[in-house]
């Protein structure tokens, strides 16, 4: 387990030298990133301390009823005034990510800022892009791990209304509400104290689980009956939607959160991928039970990575092309699939 103790001193150390904080998301931001940074921001500003935020590109829809989700500066929409945030940032903190390239196109500003950086997150592997690390693959969230961070920091429990709802949807959303990840018996423990202070864990479940549009809903339709591909000999299932098809169903950001957990609910599935067509690549979303090593694949053949049982990643070429390359890849690896 990691020693925090050792890791909030440094941290401490940080805070108190710097006059200028920014606090950056990843890359098509989810619940951990963005619950993460505004629950730092929370805490930073109750100690007075100037600080912003910025995410490379816009939030899903799903997440901006958040409080202080509209103070978030998005990097695509005001490069210029993104760009200035960087460049007068004394220290940068970097949340739920550990590669440069999930910074988007404010990469090359981050990594040229002569700001002091530091990486919070529990993705393994990281990078080597930050003067202080604190990395836990073995916590359910970033957020937890930023909770726990805050109350050492604090030197006792930290909650306040808004913090303690960033916290739960950065925890609830990277465990599909519980349904996997490393959560423990530590995660439940917090989750706890956040209902004790009063959360309405009821508004934010139909905020993040049953907010979406009918469209939304259609989409989900055309996916299961038409584009689910079930490969029972590969235990094997994926989804696969162009951008004519989501451009059809009147597609937001976020309406296919949650699309690639379904086919694992498939008697004998172990393995389930959603291929999503963007612009110029294509966004892979994997999901996996067990021992299957999702993040490996990610990681070795589409540029990414994450969890064990939930990753992504991209490929740059047609949707018809990615898939036929992934179905190579499952089939030089059906190793991996006896795992479980």
């Amino acid at each position: 387990m990691l020693n925090l103790v050792k890791y909030t001193k440094e941290l401490s150390k940080y805070f108190d030298s710097s006059a200028n904080i920014l606090l950056v998301s990843h890359i098509n931001p989810d619940g951990d990133t963005i619950g993460s940074q505004l629950a730092l921001y929370i805490y930073l500003r109750s100690k007075g301390r100037n600080v912003t935020m910025i995410s490379p590109n816009y939030l899903q829809e799903f997440l901006k009823w958040m409080d202080g989700a509209e103070l978030i500066n998005i990097y695509i929409k005001d490069r210029k005034g993104c760009r200035k945030l960087i460049k007068d940032a004394d220290l940068i903190i970097m949340l739920d990510f550990n590669q440069p390239n999930r910074l988007g196109e404010a990469e090359r500003f981050v990594s040229s800022s002569t700001a002091k950086k530091v990486i919070i997150d529990h993705h393994v592997n990281p990078h080597d892009i930050a003067d202080l690390v604190i990395s836990d693959p073995l916590r359910c969230s970033t957020a937890e791990l930023v909770h726990e961070i805050i109350c050492l920091l604090n030197g006792k429990p930290f909650i306040e209304r808004s913090y303690a709802e960033d916290i739960y949807v950065g925890i609830i959303t990277d465990t599909g509400n519980f349904v996997h990840g490393n959560y423990s018996g530590n995660t439940l423990r917090l989750v706890a104290d956040l209902l004790d202070a009063g959360i309405d864990k009821d508004k934010i479940l139909n905020a993040i689980y049953n907010n979406f549009s009918a469209s939304r809903m259609k989409l989900l339709g055309l996916a299961l009956n038409q584009k689910l591909v079930v490969m029972p000999e590969l235990r094997t299932a994926y989804i696969s939607l162009s951008k004519q098809e989501l451009q059809d169903y009147n597609h937001v950001n976020g309406d296919t959160e949650g699309f690639v957990n379904i086919p694992l609910s498939i008697s004998g599935i172990v393995l389930s991928v959603l291929f999503i067509e963007k612009e110029n690549f294509v966004k892979l979303s994997f999901r996996s039970q067990g021992n299957i090593p999702s993040n490996e694949i990610a990681a070795k053949y589409f540029s990414g990575g994450g969890h064990i049982n939930a990753s992504g990643g991209e490929y740059y070429d047609t949707l018809e092309n990615t898939v036929s390359f992934f179905l190579g890849v499952l089939k030089e690896n059906d190793h991996l699939l006896k795992n479980i």
